[in-house]
């Protein structure tokens, strides 16, 4: 699927992943589809659900069955984000931005042999067309934390405690 470099450079397996929650039925079918094929991966499990009617961004991740399974278990988080990403696309962005930096202030949040890690300027918003009423909305970063694969064709999928990586969650009843 395409990628939209308008939202603060999302990396491009976070960018499937929150067009794919928009289509949580669809992420359910292709959680379960991975769940019943643990052997297909990558390329390959694309290509066997070619035929499937799931959205682009959802038959995308089933190249990812680690994604797909672990957020398939968490049905409620799949809408929950996507109906986050629909309503405030920038928002959603932005807080990922916000975690990043803490990661990063933190110490854990670095290049290695799996992710490429740099600081990028945004890419300006295009002129509204329409008048919005915002309730409320998150600043821009002054600068976006991008996280891209080393090698280009192979995609690690982090797996972290998030108390270790950002300390204390400041929101505790979240």
């Amino acid at each position: 699927a395409p990628i939209d470099r308008g939202l603060s450079r999302p990396d491009s397996l976070l960018a499937q992943l929150f067009m794919a929650t928009t289509y949580p039925d669809d992420f359910a079918a292709a959680a379960a589809w991975s769940k019943g094929h643990p052997d297909a991966k990558g390329d390959d499990a694309v290509k066997m659900v070619e035929n499937e009617p799931w959205d682009s961004s959802v038959a995308s991740l089933v190249a990812f069955p680690e994604v797909l399974i672990t957020f398939g278990e968490k049905p409620d988080w799949v809408r929950n984000i996507g109906d986050a990403f629909l309503a405030q696309p920038d928002d959603v962005m932005n807080s990922v931005q916000r975690l990043r930096q803490k990661a990063q202030t933190a110490g854990n949040l670095k290049s290695n042999d799996q992710v490429k890690v740099s600081m990028q300027t945004p890419e300006p918003a295009p002129p509204a067309t329409t008048q919005t009423v915002v309730v409320q909305q998150s600043a821009p970063p002054p600068q976006v934390i991008v996280i891209e694969p080393a090698q280009p064709s192979v995609v690690f999928v982090p797996s972290f405690n998030p108390t270790v990586v950002y300390g204390p969650w400041p929101w505790v009843a979240y």
